[in-house]
């Protein structure tokens, strides 16, 4: 999964975000707003280290693996 997002920095925006999950921005907010997605702010800009981003997509793909 790691090569999945090779051609992003290493720390992303909430626009790089949605782009790597093909997901809106009210979306992306609230993943973020519910801390769902480690991140931290530098001033007002919102900035997600990939590795955050990485863990949230494992985390997504272990809960589905989990039987119910």
């Amino acid at each position: 999964m790691n090569e999945l997002f090779n051609t992003y920095p290493d720390v992303v925006e909430v626009s790089d975000l949605q782009e790597m999950l093909s997901i809106g921005r009210n979306s992306a907010y609230t993943l973020i707003r519910e801390n769902k997605i480690k991140h931290f702010k530098v001033g007002k800009a919102i900035k997600i280290p990939k590795v955050y981003v990485i863990e949230f997509m494992q985390s997504i793909c272990n809960d589905q693996q989990t039987p119910a």
